[in-house]
């Protein structure tokens, strides 16, 4: 297997008797990860245990009750009065709504009994999930590649140890020195981070991964487990976003253009989210009841995706559009890293000042401006300047781009490397 920074994790989790959830988007990894857990745990360190793949009908129906579960267990080798534990992993397990329940009940009633289980993610199984397995799971969310995974599925060692070091460099005008780093980089900008488009060598393989991944998403996520009948409707709407990608977003707009009334526009949207494809950035004000009334920006989870909706894989510098990848691709390297979406917002003032970040840590925000450009100039630091003098208690904001990296007062220059670490090691 590829390294996946969760993996350690993910393993340590072992020993816990909270069953281990990986939920994520469709392709993202978590087979691949559940296979990995098991080889190490049941392979390698001969604990028992058994794999099952849940898309398989005949293998739910070996667990599809509490007692039919826990003789096939026995089955495999488990025992009653067994002191060390036994491995379950369950792969695909939202297909069954009563899996939930059952979970449950072997976690409540067997000890000695370990689950591990993988599912893509829809607002069904979150329902399933709080109600059945609250105080019983530890919740692990499976993302496409970050920036880092995607130098490291590549093996390119060079460029992982200049991302690794990166962050030393220090003055204007870097470009020279991060050449390979930045080639790399607009890759991942243009086909995004999913595991199987990175393998994939030429343009023609990668988009066709992501063909597959989408009609999968709408066979399975929309139409069985959501049962969604407007299918071309909501094409309609994924199209509509994907083309204003990173711009405020009206409702009202959507429902006309995609023939669906308000409130199925709303739910759509919910069901994006939901299912990890894209992030809804409110904007930020001090009455919070502001944010819940003026309109979001919407940008795609994975650039890759995005551009397939779009039909436009064209190279950074052939492309209108790059600044909006550029703020998608930070606004997702803060989620893979663990901050929480509800968190980052955009901020736009009476003169239309904007900062294109804002991470709302209620008593504190850090602003982050997002400059897709090697030369920076004056008239770049408006923004971050003016919403500093709204907010004078802020005394650190950030300016990301591609060449600077120093201090100035109040506004730190980051490169698109690590940026992760530079922001929220602050909070």
């Amino acid at each position: 297997m590829k390294n996946r920074k969760i993996f350690p994790e993910l393993l340590k989790q072992r020993d816990d008797r909270k069953i281990s959830l990986l939920i994520g988007a469709r392709q993202v990894g978590k087979t691949t990860l559940l296979k990995a857990i098991y080889e190490k745990i049941c392979t390698e360190q001969k604990n028992k245990g058994i794999f099952l793949d849940l898309d398989i009908f005949s293998n739910f129906e070996k667990i599809n009750t509490f007692e039919n579960l826990l003789n096939f267990i026995k089955l495999n080798g488990y025992e009653e009065e067994q002191k060390e534990l036994f491995y379950l992993f369950l792969d695909e397990f939202q297909r069954y709504a009563d899996l939930s329940l059952i979970m449950k009940n072997v976690y409540d009633n067997l000890k000695n009994v370990k689950i591990y289980a993988s599912g893509s993610s829809s607002i069904r199984i979150k329902s399933q999930v709080q109600e059945s397995l609250a105080g019983r799971k530890k919740l692990n969310l499976i993302y496409p590649l970050d920036f880092e995974e995607f130098l490291l599925f590549k093996e390119d060692l060079e460029a992982i140890t200049q991302f690794n070091n990166a962050s030393k460099l220090k003055g204007d005008n870097l470009q020279a020195s991060l050449l390979r780093l930045s080639g790399l980089l607009n890759e991942f900008l243009v086909f995004g981070g999913y595991p199987e488009v990175v393998l994939k060598k030429t343009t023609k393989d990668k988009i066709a991964v992501l063909e597959s991944i989408f009609d999968l998403y709408i066979k399975k996520d929309l139409m069985e487990y959501l049962n969604i009948k407007k299918i071309m409707n909501f094409k309609k709407l994924i199209e509509y976003l994907a083309i204003n990608n990173g711009q405020k977003t009206k409702y009202d707009e959507i429902a006309e253009i995609s023939s669906l009334s308000y409130a199925e526009v709303l739910n759509y949207i919910e069901v994006l989210k939901e299912t990890y494809l894209i992030n809804v950035l409110k904007p930020f004000f001090t009455n919070k009841n502001k944010e819940l009334v003026k309109i979001p920006k919407i940008y795609f989870m994975d650039n890759g995706v995005r551009n397939f909706f779009i039909n436009n894989f064209n190279s950074l510098n052939l492309r209108e559009d790059r600044g909006f990848l550029f703020e998608g691709y930070a606004i997702s390297e803060l989620i893979k890293f663990g901050l929480n979406q509800e968190k980052i917002k955009f901020w736009q003032d009476k003169n239309k000042h904007e900062v294109d970040i804002l991470i709302d840590e209620i008593k504190t925000q850090i602003p982050i401006e997002i400059k897709f450009k090697t030369n920076v100039k004056t008239d770049d630091l408006i923004s971050l300047t003016n919403f500093l003098k709204e907010y004078p208690k802020i005394k650190k904001a950030y300016l990301l781009n591609l060449s600077n990296q120093k201090k100035t007062k109040n506004i730190n220059f980051i490169l698109p490397f690590k940026i992760s670490n530079a922001i929220l090691k602050s909070i």
